[in-house]
């Protein structure tokens, strides 16, 4: 019987089954940020266990609330801080230098095929687009992947999902991702990992599909899983160029982590997306989602276009090819953050930040501030946000706040509109 990536990865870092079923593996990258991390350095500290297993993989960013708000976050950003260079953790990125972490990681090339990486953060699972088995945990489980570079997990089955036909104009990753949840439902794929697959996958960009693995989790699963590909190596290649003879030998090394054909699925949904169109989130968890025509004229308080999920180059150049020489309604508050610096630089060289300040949107720094509710965009009880976020809970963006989750065309769309809107129409 063949084997899929999840389960090939799983055996080639299996360092101890200490229970059946229960696999301790050996950790690749062990990410870290300052709202998660810093539980878990007091805690290494009081039992006396202030040490580190690799600084070299250890990645470390202040993120979340950038720059500190108020005395309690600066009090966790300088607990990160600290610690980083107490034990000269090199790739550590501060206010200035800081992105948002699961979009500044993989664009240093810290992410391989093959990789386990593990965060405090539920969305790791975004790292699987590059062939990873990445998964958020809890804070003891990144207190022993810290010390000791290992974390035990159940072997999950496998959901395969076969993404076939073709994208119509309009619809994006974002729209694939949240109709894929809608079909699954939120615990769908619990202690699953989902592997997207078919002829639309294959057609993706690196970021594209970091945005469908991003919001596997939304559906309970794991992990989100792409197979590594001639794209993943030519996104990897300035970082990897070293190692290979060729892209061709590089892409050769990689399809070892490629699911045998022959390998064993809990189950196979097939979807043609062809006939899906934009989606929209009603309600208060994301599988509860309807295409945008059903959702349209829904008055909206703010548009924010940024985070993990749709905060990359692609996703503000659909955004500013949407709102370019329009400006967004009286009744709307537009924000725009770019993930990582490298993306502000490069949407400031296309001219893109011109068009989101031309249009009236605030133009923030790099941060998942507005996402969880912190900082960057919190809404006021009663209001509603039309949002490229991967999350609607009751009062994620605010107590008494409604979020509707979206594509990036689709929130540019209805920051003109001052109502949910379909770009394809604007």
């Amino acid at each position: 019987m063949g084997k899929t990536i999840a389960e090939k990865i799983f055996d080639a870092h299996l360092r101890d089954e200490p229970f059946a079923g229960t696999k301790v593996l050996d950790i690749d990258r062990v990410l870290c940020h300052e709202i998660t991390t810093p539980v878990a350095i007091a805690d290494l500290e009081w039992r006396g266990k202030d040490r580190v297993f690799n600084r070299e993989k250890i990645k470390a960013v202040i993120d979340h609330v950038t720059p500190s708000k108020d005395s309690k976050t600066a009090i966790q950003a300088k607990m990160l801080r600290d610690w980083a260079r107490r034990h000269e953790i090199q790739d550590f990125f501060d206010v200035g230098r800081n992105g948002v972490c699961h979009a500044i990681f993989p664009e240093k090339g810290y992410i391989r095929p093959g990789f386990t990486v593990i965060m405090g953060d539920s969305h790791t699972c975004t790292h699987g687009a590059f062939g990873a088995f990445a998964a958020g945990i809890g804070t003891t489980d990144l207190e022993v992947g810290i010390l000791k570079g290992v974390c035990a997990f159940r072997e999950p089955a496998t959901i395969r999902v076969n993404l076939n036909g073709s994208l119509p104009e309009g619809v994006y990753a974002k729209d694939v991702i949240l109709y894929v949840i809608g079909q699954l439902g939120v615990n769908g794929a619990t202690d699953r990992v989902i592997e997207f697959r078919g002829e639309v996958v294959d057609a993706m960009s690196m970021e594209a599909r970091m945005t469908l693995c991003n919001m596997a989790i939304e559906a309970g699963g794991t992990s989100g899983i792409c197979l590594p590909d001639s794209v993943t190596v030519d996104y990897l290649w300035p970082f990897i160029e070293g190692e290979y003879d060729s892209k061709e030998a590089a892409l050769a090394d990689f399809q070892k982590w490629h699911s045998d054909a022959d390998a064993a699925y809990e189950k196979v949904l097939d979807l043609d997306v062809s006939v899906i169109e934009p989606m929209v989130t009603y309600g208060f968890k994301p599988d509860c989602v309807k295409p945008v025509g059903e959702m349209a004229g829904t008055p909206v308080d703010q548009v924010y276009i940024g985070t993990c999920t749709n905060g990359r180059i692609e996703d503000l150049r659909v955004a500013a090819e949407v709102l370019k020489g329009k400006v967004i309604a009286d009744s709307v508050r537009g924000i725009v953050s770019p993930a990582t610096p490298k993306i502000f630089n490069d949407a400031l060289a296309e001219g893109i930040i011109q068009v989101f300040m031309d249009a009236g949107f605030c133009v923030t720094n790099p941060t998942c501030g507005a996402c969880l509710g912190m900082s960057n965009g919190v809404m006021a009880e009663g209001e509603v946000c039309a949002s490229t976020s991967n999350r609607n809970f009751n009062g994620r963006m605010g107590k008494g706040g409604m979020v509707h989750l979206m594509s990036p065309a689709t929130a540019a769309a209805s920051a003109v509109a001052g109502v949910i809107a379909d770009a394809r129409k604007i």
